[in-house]
């Protein structure tokens, strides 16, 4: 959908200082052709990732991830406060900016890890490995905003050890667990370091198996184990949102299809129910206890209640109605979230 331009650049910057900063560090941006046009799908994720895998070194990559990732923050900004860019285009381009920074770093990193310690191959399989990123929450339901952190799960396909090639500079392999626990940690590091241009993004890993206790990167193996010995209420319910933000497709298939009866049962599940309400209790508690009973966004009838009702019927009956076991962003719940939010405002 085109949308017109109401308010004019210089509006836009008395509003915001965040884009009158994006302006003064990238002059550029005042132009409007840098910000006017919208851009085709795919187009903002292959310039970013161009931009970036290019780096030469992981000084000149931290560099990028943040010049590039501020440049773009600066030109949705515009878009967003003048008018021309629609909620779900904010929402979907700053997921899509995500997506490129943490896949180029990525990519950038595990060449590098390959010519450093070998390549990584599957014990069983015998084929070549690679990390998948599973994005979580906000921006594995493409819905990040502006002061969004990310919620990563880091996983790989099995175990095994490294190769060397004719490319290696090591003398000797690795295993694939600490190939890539140091891959994650690399990565988390290029995105939450704090240098001169700022951070990329603050990374939350909590919500992997075992949280912080647990192995940084695991092998598929090792989640289906954990989610059907172990795996909580609260963690079928955040991963109705989880998509595979980086690494494969296949694979990612491969695991999500692993991972779906887990979080969709094939049977109504009564027991679900139960656990669904105990974690609703828990949640409002939270909220009577933190005295946020009329936040818009936490409180009764807010944002976090539309998205838990939604996901509740998910977990409930997707397993039978496959059109409810996909990822549902609050795009999808646009309307009703306006509702509710008049009669909320009207109350206050």
């Amino acid at each position: 959908m085109s949308l017109k331009m109401q308010y004019s650049l210089e509006q836009v910057q008395q509003w915001s200082p965040f884009v009158e900063q994006k302006i003064q560090h990238f002059p550029g941006l005042k132009e409007a052709a840098s910000w006017q046009e919208l851009w085709a799908e795919g187009e903002l994720y292959q310039k970013v990732y161009q931009e970036v895998i290019n780096a030469v070194d992981e000084e000149e990559l931290k560099s990028l991830l943040r010049q590039v990732r501020n440049w773009q923050m600066g030109r949705i900004g515009i878009r967003d406060l003048s008018g021309l860019a629609s909620l779900q285009e904010v929402m979907l381009t700053m997921s899509d900016l995500a997506d490129a920074l943490v896949t180029s770093a990525l990519d950038w990193h595990y060449a590098r890890f390959c010519q450093r310690y070998g390549t990584p191959y599957g014990r069983e399989s015998g084929l070549q490995q690679e990390m998948l990123v599973i994005g979580m929450g906000k921006l594995g339901g493409q819905e990040l905003n502006f002061s969004s952190d990310i919620d990563l799960i880091f996983a790989y396909p099995e175990g095994g050890d490294t190769r060397l090639d004719e490319n290696s500079t090591a003398k000797r392999t690795i295993s694939n667990d600490l190939f890539f626990t140091r891959l994650g940690q690399a990565v988390n590091k290029s995105l939450t370091e704090m240098t001169g241009d700022g951070f990329v993004y603050r990374v939350d890993m909590r919500l992997r198996p075992f949280g912080d206790a647990g192995p940084l990167a695991v092998t598929f193996a090792s989640l289906e184990n954990y989610y059907e010995l172990h795996g909580r209420a609260w963690e079928r319910y955040a991963l109705v949102k989880a998509r595979v933000m980086a690494g494969d497709a296949t694979d990612a298939k491969y695991l999500f299809d692993i991972l779906r009866p887990f979080i969709y049962r094939r049977y109504v599940d009564f027991s679900a129910m139960d656990s669904l309400r105990e974690l609703k209790g828990m949640i409002a508690a939270q909220v009577k206890k933190k005295g946020m009973k009329d936040n818009i966004k936490l409180g009764p009838g807010g944002i976090r209640e539309i998205e838990f009702i939604a996901q509740a019927f998910q977990l409930v009956h997707g397993g039978r109605d496959k059109c409810l076991a996909k990822s549902f962003s609050v795009n999808d719940f646009a309307g009703l979230e306006i509702i509710i939010l008049e009669k909320r405002v009207i109350k206050l």
